[in-house]
């Protein structure tokens, strides 16, 4: 019997502890699943005799070093920043070990020892990042097997609320993470490469530098440069390529509104706003617009924002309720976090609600003399709540790869990406019976 340890029972680990226990019979495991939160841990594993749930505290060293003995696979769904620690013990221990998250520059410096200790530390193998490098490397290699020569590619994902189930003028939902929603596109300019140019767009100029795709039967999106594309270029080995652009993608229409946030200072968290507990979202939106005893707040923020009477943005701001006399109600609150707020009260996913995953490839080269390119599109829906299209693309994809270390089918060593055939092929292969299909259109 394999005995596989997942550490941290969140709403991401769903569809991944399912599926292992799902398939732990015929693959003949035992998976235990820890958390601090007991119930968590007891719910994902729902009684099933091949399971067992544990409280654990991953932060205890000796705490998890006694948990991680004798474990033939450990799946980390913690906290990024804390992968490290775990990895670290699964060198030592000669296990390997699975991470969701970005490769960290301490993360990469474990590459030889994992090397040295023939540890197979498997990182990115989610959505995105996952999801987007497996889908990415298959087309890359396809045209490098056909002759072709890559002039650029450009790739967005993003994670939206279903048609079904979209139902406010924002077109969106919180899906994940609200305050990476606030924070996304903070901390240093977006950089690019475009026909050989380096691009940057700074924060206050990023939601207006959009670029529109439309996906075939889903309509219409807009995308928005992430923070650096440039470090992909390594990762899938086009070092020379003349253009790269990763970005996010949102309906239509929602940059531009968001953008009116962003220029009134409502997405920053690098202060505190005094009195915030006692202020009303009302007077929350005043903060930021000069004194002026003559006119509303509403006309105020016209003015300032210099938004027509029929513009659309205006519709999206007032159904918000930035405007009401709700209280804040957080004591010491940060810009960002008051925003967060008002925003989870409206963009909370109601019990009936479904989310979707979305993401985009485009692929220009040449082949034979002629001007070619490849799109690659990817749409998914959730089943509810807990099986989310999040927590399917992120854990469906890092069960198999899982499945795929304990019988043998993958064999390398060192920290790693799901960039190599033996990886994505079996993988995008068996997520096609999940409903998770790319597809491939050659435009030219």
């Amino acid at each position: 019997m394999k005995h596989i340890l997942v550490i941290g029972a969140g709403r991401s680990s769903s569809s991944m502890i399912k599926y292992l226990l799902d398939n732990a019979e015929k693959e003949d495991w035992h998976v235990r699943v820890g958390d601090m939160n007991l119930r968590l841990a007891q719910d994902k594993v729902n009684d099933h005799p091949r399971g067992e749930a544990f409280e654990f505290n991953a932060l205890n060293a000796e705490e998890r070093w006694a948990e991680m003995l004798h474990k033939d696979l450990i799946i980390s769904m913690l906290p990024a920043r804390l992968h490290v620690e775990v990895v670290k013990d699964c060198i030592k221990l000669g296990t390997h070990v699975i991470t969701p998250s970005y490769i960290s520059d301490e993360m990469k410096e474990l590459h030889d020892d994992a090397v040295k200790a023939g540890v197979l530390v498997m990182n990115e193998i989610g959505v995105d990042p996952g999801l987007d490098h497996m889908s990415a490397q298959k087309v890359l290699d396809d045209i490098e097997e056909a002759g072709g020569k890559l002039d650029s590619f450009e790739s967005f994902c993003g994670g939206l609320v279903a048609p079904e189930s979209d139902n406010n003028p924002w077109n969106y939902k919180f899906t994940w993470n609200p305050r990476n929603v606030v924070l996304a596109g903070q901390g240093g300019a977006a950089k690019f490469i475009q026909e050989g140019q380096y691009k940057y767009i700074p924060y206050h100029k990023l939601f207006r530098r959009t670029e529109i795709i439309e996906i075939d039967g889903y309509g219409k999106f807009e995308g928005y440069a992430n923070r650096d594309s440039l470090k992909y270029r390594e990762v899938y080995g086009l070092e020379d390529i003349p253009t790269i652009y990763r970005g996010t993608l949102r309906r239509v229409g929602f940059c531009r509104a968001w953008n009116m946030f962003v220029q009134l200072g409502m997405t920053d968290d690098s202060y505190v706003l005094e009195g915030s507990e006692n202020m009303t979202y009302r007077d929350f939106t005043n903060s930021f617009l000069a004194y002026d005893p003559h006119n509303s707040v509403e006309m105020k923020l016209r003015y300032y924002l210099n938004i027509e009477q029929d513009d659309y943005v205006w519709e999206k701001l007032v159904w918000l309720g930035i405007f009401s006399d709700k209280k804040v109600g957080i004591k010491d609150a940060t810009p960002a976090q008051i925003l967060q707020k008002i925003l989870e009260d409206k963009w909370t996913l109601a019990e009936d609600d479904k989310d979707m995953l979305v993401m985009w490839h485009k692929f220009t080269y040449q082949k034979e003399g002629k001007d070619r390119e490849i799109n690659s599109s990817f749409v998914y829906i959730g089943k509810d709540q807990t099986y989310t299209a999040m927590s399917d693309t992120v854990g469906i994809p890092a069960a198999i790869c899982a499945k795929m270390i304990l019988n043998g089918t993958i064999t390398l060593t060192g920290v790693q990406l799901p960039i190599y055939k033996e990886v994505y092929d079996p993988v995008l292969k068996e997520l096609e019976e999940y409903g998770m299909i790319f597809h491939e259109k050659q435009v030219k």
